[in-house]
Formats: C-alpha cells, structure tokens, sequence
C-alpha cells in the first residue's frame, strides 16, 4: 500500500510491534487494558473510546506516536516512564518531520484525523483544533483501516471519475499539487455513489467506494496553489466520507459507519464548514438511532440543527427534526417525537429554496412519510405506521429504487405486526420483487424479521408462499 504523501521523503515500511507497550498490559486482555485506560482517563478529566481493538493497533506498531489526549492518559497511568518508554516514537520523529505552524494545517494540507474519534456532543471531548497539525501517523493509519491495496484500482474506474486520481497516488512517487480538476473529480464520485446507492442500494458499493476516499485524502494530502480549490477538496473529501458512511450505514457495517462520519465531522470542523457539520452530524443521528443509541441520536440530531439555523435551508431543519424524532420514539418519548414531527412538517411546507443542500435530492414528501412512519413503528403504533409508510411508498420517485422497496418493507413490517398477515405478505412479495435491483442489508434485515412475525400465520391468503420464497431467496455476502 502507497504511504501518504505528506512529504516526499519518506519510505514504505512494515510497522514494527510495540513490544514495551504489550509488557505493559501484562496478563490483562486488551478488552481489560482499554478498560483501565478509560479509567485512568477519567480520573484526569480526559474522554477517549479506548478499546481492544485500539489496545491491538498500539500492541502491531500501526501507531508510532499516539494522539495528545492518549498521550496524558498513558502517562498518567505510568507515571515513572516516558512516551520513549512505552514504545513509542519521538513525536517530531513521526513522518520525518517536526509538527508544522497552525496556520498551514489548515490550508488544505489534510484534514484531521484521529484513531480514536471525538465525541461530537460531549464539551469535555478531546478535540483540539490546535493540534490537527500533530496527527499524521493516525491520519495514515484511519487510510489503510478504510481500504486495502488489492483491486482498487479497478474498484476506482467502476465508480468513474476517482480512477486516474487513485492511480497516480498509487504510483510510489511524488505527488503533484492538486488542481480544480481534481476537486471537481472527488465532487463527481459523490454524486455517483448516491446515484449508484439510489438505485441498487449499498451491499454492493461499500468496498468500491474505499478507493474515490482514498484517493480524496491523498489529495488533501499533497495540498493546493488555491485556497478556493483546498475548500473544494476539503468538502467534497468530507461529503465522500458521509457517502461512504452511509454505505457502511445501510449494510450493517455501523462501526465503520461512525468512523467515516467522525472522519467527515472533524474535516467540517477543522475548515468551519457549517454545511458539512450540519450533515455529519445528521448522519451520525441516523446511525446511533439504528444502532440503538437514541439518546445520542436526540444530542446528535439537536446538535445538527443547532449548526444548522445559519444555512437558510427549511428543508435541511426540516429533515433535522425528523432524526430527532427517531431518537424520541426510540426512548419512549410520544410527546417529544410527536413536537419534533410537528416541527419538521411545518418546515417542510415553507418548500424548497436554493439554500438546500446537493446532497438532500432524495428528501421529499415520501421520505417524509418514510421517516414518520418509522417512528411510529418504534412507538409500536402500527394502524398509524402503516398509513405513512404506505403514503411513502405511493409518493416516491421511480428513480429511487432502494428507497421504494425499503418502505415497501417497512409497510410489510408494520402490517404483519399490526395483525394483517395477508397484507403483509403481499406487500413482502413487492420487496422481493425488487432484491435483483437492489442490495441493502437494512431491507434484507427488515423482511427477515416480517417473515418471522408472519410464521404462525402460515394459514392466511398468501402467507405460505411469500415464507417459502423469502426462505429461498439469496441472501447478501
């Protein structure tokens, strides 16, 4: 794999392990190390998500100098010993350089990048704009967790424009200074990937999609002659990394989810890009609602808004509300969700203006339903939850095939559960229907639990048939 060009003279090598740091674990597992040093975190007001996954990483050498925040936590917890000590590397060591001025960390030289990312809502969170600068090794590392060398190339072309970008950061040589050009060509791949997850869903595009990132970064890497093309790169390398989330997101990857939309919250706040925070964070809503979060998905949703206000977008605030609501019905809370229902409807019929975002194309009166409908389901209101995702499934646009077979199946959810198994299964024969177009985990997800609810109904019209062929139905690799 191609290191990051942050300066040219560097040369490729395989990480060495960090033999001081495992004596120090001991006999604890890494899953109790990462315990301990969250610990020890607190007890010096820090905040990190240490875990053993992270303890690993240290332990093979991937991390040769750790962030600020691991660095007080660590020393805190070994007091007689230095950062030499534990195995690590001289700060101004790592890349070969020493850490540059503030000033050009944040002109387009790259954004930040943590190995272990901040909590976006949390004020005691060990985000320091000030110490983006120091973060190269990490930046590295978070690259080769997204993707691997394999066949990226090929995975580039198939998405179009990112091809011949990925291929020359591929070539183990220096870089040259990016240009509009390659601005407009990481600008390009988004759009592909959402029109690609439109109409086929996300299974099949996740792995693709790590090359059009990579070579995003690697840009941001080599810098720009312009300040206007290094806010193109950095929005458009941000709004990828959401794109590229999201396809983690809607295939059940929620781990690598989080990781790209940290990636794309700490770009928007590095560079104070409003647009993309207000959509970093947005996602992130989503996320920690599906992943069964939903007092996160509250502070994550209210937090979008809170950055949001300034945009002159209705229907952003609008769709806003809506991931609040999710994150209301998933704690119980029918007086909140029901206000924040209200909220988003009121601001969805002030229309559309030029202010809404690119990337809000697929927010219409069908999602809307679709989104209301959800909630109700979480509230276990199913008559009310079919209503709307019926409503959605009426009103969506053609083009958005994933969407269209992703209310289906929620509309044969909420009907199986609601007591109309015939129904159900009519509308869970529609989905199927559609699984040769579309590949979506959360879809495969949604049906499996309709079957399961739909089992001791084998008697009604239409039951039978739609439980035999769900069960032969392929299923996603």
């Amino acid at each position: 794999m191609t290191s990051s060009t942050v300066t040219s003279s560097h040369s490729p090598r395989p990480p060495r392990p960090n033999l001081a740091f495992r004596r120090l674990r001991g006999q604890r597992s890494p899953a109790e190390f990462a315990a301990a040093v969250r610990r020890a975190a607190h007890e010096i007001g820090e905040r990190v998500s240490c875990d053993a996954r992270y303890i690993g990483r240290v332990e093979a050498g991937e991390i040769r100098c750790p962030n600020y925040a691991y660095e007080r936590v660590f020393l805190h917890m070994f007091p007689d010993l230095t950062l030499t000590d534990l195995g690590f590397a001289p700060r101004s060591a790592v890349r070969g350089r020493a850490s540059r001025a503030v000033p050009e960390a944040r002109t387009g030289d790259g954004p930040y990048h943590s190995a272990d990312p901040p909590d976006p809502y949390d004020p005691h969170d060990p985000y320091h704009p000030h110490e983006v600068h120091e973060n190269h090794e990490e930046s590295d590392v978070l690259r080769r967790a997204f993707m691997t060398r394999g066949g990226a190339t090929v995975a580039a072309a198939s998405l179009g424009p990112m091809g011949p970008a990925f291929d020359a950061w591929a070539a183990d040589r220096p870089a040259r200074r990016a240009g509009a050009s390659d601005a407009g060509a990481v600008e390009e791949a988004v759009r592909r990937i959402r029109l690609l997850d439109d109409r086929h869903g996300a299974d099949g595009l996740y792995r693709r999609a790590a090359a059009p990132l990579r070579a995003a970064y690697a840009l941001l890497d080599a810098g720009t002659t312009r300040q206007t093309t290094a806010d193109r790169l950095h929005s458009g390398a941000g709004e990828l990394a959401i794109s590229v989330g999201w396809l983690a997101h809607d295939s059940g990857r929620f781990d690598d989810a989080r990781s790209h939309y940290a990636e794309a919250l700490a770009t928007a706040r590095m560079t104070g890009d409003p647009a993309l925070e207000a959509h970093a964070f947005c996602n992130t809503a989503f996320l920690a609602r599906d992943a069964g979060r939903p007092r996160e998905a509250v502070r994550a949703a209210q937090a979008a808004q809170r950055v949001g206000r300034g945009l002159g977008s209705a229907r952003l605030m609008s769709l806003l509300s809506l991931r609040e609501a999710g994150g209301w019905a998933g704690l119980a809370d029918r007086t909140g969700c029901e206000r924040a229902l209200a909220r988003a409807r009121a601001l969805y019929d002030r229309g559309a203006s030029d202010a809404d975002p690119e990337w809000m194309s697929f927010y219409g009166e069908a999602e809307l339903a679709g989104l209301e409908a959800q909630c109700w389901s979480t509230l276990g209101d199913w008559p009310r939850a079919a209503r709307c995702a019926r409503r959605a499934t009426q009103l969506q646009d053609p083009h958005f095939t994933r969407n269209i077979a992703l209310y289906t199946a929620e509309l044969a959810d909420d009907l199986a559960r609601g007591g109309r198994p015939d129904e159900a299964a009519a509308a869970g024969m529609r989905v199927l229907d559609l699984l040769d177009q579309v590949q979506s985990s959360r879809i495969q997800s949604i049906l499996a639990g309709t079957a399961r609810v739909l089992l001791p109904h084998r008697r009604a019209t239409g039951v039978s048939i739609f439980l035999e062929r769900h069960a032969s139905a392929p299923r996603p690799v």
